[in-house]
């Protein structure tokens, strides 16, 4: 499987470059001004492989504040922008299912979760 930083150079369109945040480990997204936010729409939508290439390496560079940069295809619906496929979906929005709430009942000393 390819990890989504050697994918890069395939995305064709919108792309944004996303990360995890260092300390928490939030999704975020590279801003024009070259910084990061947790807001998809704040993030700088670029469109050619110059610019894709640009934005991930001063990305990459910026190992203080987040890890795993890597670039992201999105889509621009009715003027929203929004992830262009299923994986980059998840991690803005978390689960597609909902997850069951562990139940601990009285007097168990052990719960697997």
């Amino acid at each position: 499987m390819t990890a989504p930083q050697e994918k890069r150079r395939k995305n064709k369109g919108p792309l944004v470059v996303t990360a995890n945040r260092l300390w928490d480990g939030a999704v975020v997204y590279r801003t024009a001004d070259g910084t990061w936010s947790t807001e998809l729409p704040a993030a700088r939508i670029v469109t050619s492989p110059e610019d894709a290439e640009r934005l991930l390496e001063s990305a990459l560079a910026d190992e203080r504040h987040a890890i795993g940069a890597y670039a992201a295809p999105v889509t621009q619906d009715s003027g929203v922008v929004v992830p262009a496929n299923l994986r980059e979906h998840i991690r803005r929005n978390g689960p597609t299912i909902a997850l069951p709430s562990p139940r601990v009942s009285e007097g168990s000393a052990n719960v697997r979760l």
